[in-house]
């Protein structure tokens, strides 16, 4: 049994490295579509710095070009990313986002590569999406992630699937470097992660999921057993007294539970789990619902309204903000031709008042290839103990513009 999975990852690994031509048939006549974007971003941060060597201002350059065709009853698909920062050479980085064939007989669908899985329903915080890695020099908001090497066999049902997945390697968190914004005191070396298990990122990591469409109702139980993608972060020092911040990760085991709800003009969603890590248990939840005014006040765009609680057993862990967090928020849709759309919302913490983040995040397309968009993030914090202590004076905004070919 051993010998068989030890087989199957080394085969994962080879498809997720790109050293295995799965597409060695083929033909010269095989048609290969490309589409992507290209973008430049400029992040402008309101404040200066806390520490030294950071700028408030920041541009990058982002290229995204995706790639597929077709291989008898699957397809292969190709995904790069890059990004050039002019400031932060941490944010600076390429990834392979996607690298997957996928091939599809009777029920069932097999898919093997680097992919990306997404798992929940919440808005204002994503807490049962535990396949990917979160690819934090991105945005704050924990919305990027990076590629995650897997085998992923899915059993179609009428109106759901069951999906079990092989993760035979594991990502660690992106962090942004000496030069960049929103860190702490010290940036976090990325490069020397800690590990509980002993084969550290080769640990092989397994869950499966069931999910089903029951009417009104869209409901996924899900089980992991693998690496945390949260890291806590540990503080050493070298021979000459520097103090250096050190992300581990440790074994997590956790059911979950992820529910979308229609009714009328309401939209109810739940994210739920309960975990153990380090022998120790723990739960945590968001909730809430999202209402729908269709043409507001005979204006012809929609109004959203959006409310949302979070809580969570775990404390004073450097990534997890919602322990005890509501979330309020307004959806624009203005329904144009442009697709434009406006998002705003704040998380306050109810145990510490003073703690809160505001966020604006919004698009418009300018003609069919182009697209523009701003997003905003505001921090307030008083307390050293709490995540956006150290992030207090990062305010900032960020305009993309982006190309699609």
């Amino acid at each position: 049994m051993l010998k068989k999975i030890s087989l199957l990852t080394r085969f994962i690994s080879t498809v997720a490295t790109g050293s295995f031509l799965i597409a060695g048939e083929i033909s010269a006549q095989s048609d290969i579509n490309y589409a992507g974007s290209v973008a430049i971003e400029q992040r402008y941060f309101m404040e200066d710095s806390l520490f030294s060597n950071q700028t408030n201002s920041q541009a990058s350059l982002v290229i995204a070009p995706e790639f597929d065709t077709s291989l008898g009853d699957g397809y292969l698909s190709f995904k790069p990313f890059a990004r050039i920062d002019q400031r932060d050479e941490e944010r600076t980085h390429v990834d392979v986002r996607e690298l997957m064939y996928a091939h599809f007989f009777d029920s069932w669908e097999v898919r093997a590569g680097i992919g990306k899985v997404f798992w929940g329903q919440t808005e204002s915080l994503h807490l049962v999406d535990v396949i990917n890695q979160t690819d934090f020099v991105e945005s704050i908001n924990n919305e990027e992630k990076l590629g995650q090497p897997m085998l992923d066999v899915r059993y179609l049902l009428d109106t759901g699937a069951i999906s079990f997945y092989v993760l035979p390697y594991f990502r660690e968190r992106t962090f942004p470097g000496v030069d960049g914004r929103l860190r702490g005191p010290l940036p976090i070396s990325a490069n020397k992660a800690l590990y509980e298990s002993e084969d550290e990122e080769s640990h092989i990591d397994y869950a499966v999921r069931w999910q089903q469409s029951l009417g009104n109702l869209e409901l996924g139980l899900a089980y992991f057993d693998g690496t945390s993608r949260l890291p806590i972060i540990e503080v050493q020092s070298n021979e000459m007294g520097e103090l250096a911040l050190l992300p581990k990760y440790n074994l997590l085991q956790q059911f979950s539970i992820d529910a979308l709800y229609v009714y009328d003009s309401f939209l109810f969603k739940l994210e739920a789990l309960s975990g153990k890590s380090l022998d120790q248990r723990f739960n945590a939840y968001v909730a809430g619902f999202e209402y729908t005014i269709g043409d507001f006040y005979e204006t012809g765009f929609d109004l959203g309204i959006l409310m949302e609680h979070q809580y969570d057993e775990r404390e004073e862990q450097d990534f997890i903000t919602g322990q005890n967090d509501l979330m309020v928020g307004a959806r624009f849709e203005l329904n144009d031709f442009a697709s434009s759309n406006l998002l705003l919302g704040i998380v306050r913490d109810l145990d510490n008042s003073a703690s809160y983040s505001v966020f604006v995040e919004g698009s418009t397309r300018l003609n069919q290839n182009w697209r523009l968009a701003l997003n905003g993030y505001f921090f307030s914090s008083g307390v050293e103990q709490d995540p956006l202590y150290y992030m207090r004076r990062d305010d900032h905004i960020a305009l993309k513009v982006e190309y699609f070919f």
